[in-house]
């Protein structure tokens, strides 16, 4: 492991040309500057189709201090040259390993990292582009990931065939091995056994970052054996695609996957509605938003059922007159499934009532709102208008790491920003109180990330109704 590590943190980005013929002559590596390169670890995830957006992994720094947020960046062509990389926030990333690994496409973004409910070292995970935001990253699971190390990942044009390099699986040839695997359903958790590519690409050395070029029929990835260094790039033609068994699956699901069509799959909402105090049912409407709406009320009991397209991502709103009304997210484009159970309980409009405001975040260490803060705060303005009377205080938290004056600083500067953005929609300013507590009211141990998580939040709690 510490000559990988070694390995992988020397790496720079350089620009090569290659010449069109076989790809086998290449010009000079040029040094691409120190706008792309600094003293981390630096590679480039993807570029974009027009070849002016270049996706780095890692984030960066306008002054070269450390970095206290993480995650991928974008660089753009200009007339001269790339600009200063912009970064990217990608909710609840983290990467314990010093090194990041991964694919970007513009709807996805698939890499290597030890994060939340790894099974080993790093694990792989997917995160995907909607609109202008990024989801939360999904651990592939464990017909992927094993207690050791998975890394480099990359997927083929349809998304489908998952390559990545390995050292935690019996059988492999080296170090590090390549392996492929097809992508069973759109869970992105449900994998067939991963293949070794076996010894026309895989040796005794350490093999990584395999990537394929169906067009060209070609990959490319590195090696240790007989290596002039710490791995050479190594060239393997069309030949490939003879020798690698996991193909005859592919051709399966992927017929399987053309028999239906995507438009035609719905599924069946259903579930009940009720007061979160007494249990009671309470009569209100649902409405989930995606490109159309979908709309319908709780009967007398609290029960509805709604039929809606299963391959969008949605946001749903839940209002009911005496009721707090409340914002949640939806995400089953990437699931098959014929009926899920949603069931919402109201917090009615009462003093001393305390709501959450679960998609309320920040860039980390800072006041910056991310992107999906403001469906959910614009729900809080819409429920201030429709309740001219109640007065709130944003309660403002962090975990209990790090100074503790700065994260009181921190917890009412975030304060102060929410308040501004809910006075800049209408709201008079005199209705909303607000206070930052740092981390001095923790609702969970901060014994780990998951809980240090939640302690981290920010609330709002009704004064006067």
């Amino acid at each position: 492991m510490p000559t990988t590590r070694k390995m992988l943190a020397e790496k720079k980005i350089r620009v090569i040309s290659g010449y069109p013929f076989g790809w086998v002559r290449w010009s000079a590596p040029v040094h691409a500057g120190s706008v792309l390169n600094n003293r981390d670890y630096n590679g480039v995830a993807g570029i974009s189709i027009d070849g002016t957006e270049l996706y780095l992994l890692s984030h960066y720094s306008n002054n070269d201090e450390p970095l206290k947020t993480q995650g991928i960046s974008v660089s753009r062509q200009t007339g001269s040259g790339w600009s200063t990389p912009q970064n990217i926030a990608i909710p609840y990333f983290m990467n314990r390993s010093s090194f990041l690994s991964g694919q970007w496409n513009p709807e996805f973004f698939v890499f290597a990292a030890e994060s939340y409910n790894t099974l080993g070292a790093e694990d792989i995970y997917v995160t995907f582009k909607r609109s202008s935001r990024w989801t939360e990253p999904i651990n592939l699971g464990s017909s992927i990931n094993t207690n050791f190390q998975e890394s480099n990942p990359t997927l083929s044009a349809d998304g489908r065939q998952l390559y990545f390099a390995s050292n935690g699986r019996r059988g492999g040839l080296g170090s590090f091995d390549i392996y492929v695997s097809v992508r069973l359903d759109d869970s992105w958790t449900k994998w067939s056994t991963p293949v070794n590519l076996g010894p026309l690409v895989n040796s005794e050395g350490r093999e990584l970052f395999f990537r394929r070029y169906d067009i060209q029929k070609l990959a490319l990835y590195t090696s240790t054996q007989n290596s002039d260094g710490y791995g050479d790039i190594r060239i393997i033609n069309d030949s490939l695609s003879a020798t690698l068994p996991v193909d005859t699956v592919l051709k399966i699901v992927e017929v399987k996957r053309d028999s239906y069509d995507l438009s035609d799959r719905k599924v069946k909402i259903a579930g009940r509605v009720t007061n979160s105090k007494t249990g009671e049912a309470v009569s209100a409407r649902i409405t989930f938003k995606a490109d159309s709406l979908y709309s319908t009320s709780s009967s007398r009991d609290g029960s509805y059922t709604l039929i809606v397209p299963s391959t969008k991502i949605y946001s749903i709103e839940v209002d009911a007159k005496a009721f707090v009304n409340i914002s949640e997210r939806l995400d089953i484009h990437t699931f098959e499934m014929n009926t899920l159970e949603m069931n919402f309980k109201l917090q009615p409009v009462e003093v001393g009532t305390v709501v959450n405001l679960k998609s309320v975040l920040f860039e980390q260490g800072k006041t910056n709102l991310l992107e999906e803060s403001f469906e959910e705060l614009n729900v809080v303005v819409d429920f201030l208008n429709s309740n001219s009377s109640v007065v709130i205080n944003l309660e403002g938290h962090t975990d209990n790491r790090g100074d503790a004056k700065k994260n009181l600083e921190l917890s009412q500067q975030r304060v102060d920003k929410i308040k501004s953005y809910l006075v800049s929609k209408g709201i008079n300013q005199r209705r909303i109180k607000g206070k930052g507590y740092g981390g001095s009211k923790p609702i969970a141990t901060n014994d780990s990330e998951e809980a240090r998580r939640l302690n981290r939040r920010v609330e709002f709690r009704i004064l006067k109704n």
